[in-house]
């Protein structure tokens, strides 16, 4: 079910390598979303410039490869506007669509006569690359910041609800771009999403973002 593939049941404890090596096997293409070819780096990459990347832009494009929980994969398109914008769409055979726009995420499921599943966006770690303004350097909210292989991983949470979870971010230098997160809630359940390469400064409509309507033929774009 739809709502079970984005709001994950508890799965086994999965850490980061596994993820990797689960991307690397079945994921071809995702291999340049790992960056492999890139020369490794001697020190992450620092968090005031990770930051700064994600001040620099405002909206953002690119295609997504989702592991599930269950081992499943979804592909599709992610679109972004900050602050607290994004929309998912799935290809088929899902041709799903996930929204979070007005401080809630909504998952539409296409062959569900029933409205979206709701829930608020500040219970989920995504919320903290949503926000107008994003600030690694706060206190408490990142707990892990290394480098893995050619990659820096940064594992943030919010510092005012640790208890919402927490978000991986792995991102690639020269110049710095997203790559990746896996976001860990508080239920347990874990999601990856891998990225191809992300245009930042797209021109979106707002009215890709709107609850109502959401699968209307005109998006906006």
């Amino acid at each position: 079910m739809l709502r079970e593939r984005w709001v994950l049941e508890a799965t086994q404890s999965e850490d980061y390598i596994l993820v990797m090596n689960t991307l690397t096997r079945l994921l071809a293409p995702a291999a340049a979303v790992l960056a492999l070819a890139v020369p490794a780096m001697a020190d992450p990459i620092p968090l005031s410039q990770i930051s700064a990347y994600f001040n620099g832009w405002k909206t953002a494009e690119a295609d997504f490869t989702q592991i599930n929980g269950d081992g499943t994969v979804s592909t599709g398109t992610l679109f972004i506007k900050r602050p607290g914008r994004m929309r998912f769409e799935y290809d088929p055979p899902e041709e799903a669509l996930v929204l979070a726009s007005a401080g809630a995420v909504a998952v539409y499921d296409p062959k569900s006569n029933g409205g979206p599943n709701t829930y608020p966006l500040d219970r989920t770690p995504l919320s903290l690359i949503l926000s107008n303004t994003v600030d690694l350097g706060r206190a408490n909210m990142v707990t892990d910041h290394r480098e893995e292989g050619p990659a820096t991983v940064v594992r943030a949470q919010d510092p005012e609800h640790p208890d919402y979870g927490f978000i991986e971010l792995v991102l690639t230098g020269d110049p710095v771009e997203l790559r990746q997160w896996v976001v860990h809630d508080s239920g347990g359940s874990v999601t990856t999403v891998a990225l191809g390469h992300m245009q930042t400064g797209v021109s979106l409509g707002d009215s890709m973002f709107r609850m109502v309507g959401a699968f209307d033929e005109d998006n906006g774009r």
